[in-house]
């Protein structure tokens, strides 16, 4: 069986400490990680089943997110939201896009246009996702990392959320789906942010000043759709 090397052994032993744990932890979160990874391939109940006795002994701990309720759910917020009218609808190329020039332009394998709601996040359009249900054109909110985004109306940039005190317990950090995320948030001329255009992949990924601006410019014109005066709307 290979054995790390020194170098290899204090490089493990930084690793952990940057990530807040001892090495034996360390070791056993990414041996989990890499065994839900493999398992979300597969596909059904799989995943599910693995993260339940992980979590039973406590390699994933039931950790929760910071609450952003009340910044998601403030009725101000809300009602920019829905007075866009975007929700349930269906996908439009305009925004298509967009998705297809912020994966591209920062070669990300995923890119959303995704609106977060009270209780759930719709994808306005998906880059990358094989959707095709109105089903899976959305999600719980516990899924959201969008909506940490929305809350804070500031850019959220996780390079390795694994490695992240706080995200590394969410929900689809814990089942591999995202491991990098870059998202700017879609506000409005009054600063109510309804949704964000967001980047994310299953590795880790360096976001650099370059990174956030091309992808800050492609939320502008997602936004200047969005928000643009009825009596101006071509569509």
């Amino acid at each position: 069986m290979p054995r790390f090397d020194d170098w290899l052994n204090r490089t493990l032993e930084e690793c952990a400490l940057e990530a807040g744990e001892d090495v034996d932890t360390y070791v056993v979160r990414a041996v989990a990680s890499r065994m839900v990874a493999d398992r979300r391939r597969v596909g059904g109940r799989a995943v599910e089943e693995l993260l339940g006795h992980l979590s039973e002994a406590g390699v994933f701990a039931e950790t929760a997110m910071p609450s952003v309720t009340a910044a998601v759910t403030d009725p101000d917020r809300l009602r920019a939201l829905y007075a866009t009218g975007l929700l349930d609808s269906a996908p439009e190329e305009v925004y298509d896009r967009i998705t297809r020039a912020a994966a591209d332009a920062l070669d990300a394998p995923h890119a959303l246009v995704s609106l977060v709601d009270a209780d759930r996040q719709f994808f306005k359009s998906a880059a990358g996702l094989d959707i095709g249900s109105a089903e899976e054109r959305q999600t719980p909110l516990d899924r959201s990392v969008c909506q940490y985004a929305v809350a804070n109306g500031t850019p959220l940039i996780l390079e390795d959320a694994r490695a992240d005190p706080i995200f590394k317990n969410h929900p689809a950090v814990r089942d591999g789906t995202v491991v990098a995320y870059l998202g700017i948030p879609l506000i409005d001329q009054l600063g109510n942010a309804i949704g964000t255009l967001c980047v994310f992949d299953d590795k880790p990924r360096l976001w650099g000043t370059g990174h956030v601006q091309v992808l800050t410019d492609l939320a502008a014109l997602a936004a200047d759709r969005i928000f643009r005066p009825p009596a101006s709307d071509n569509r």
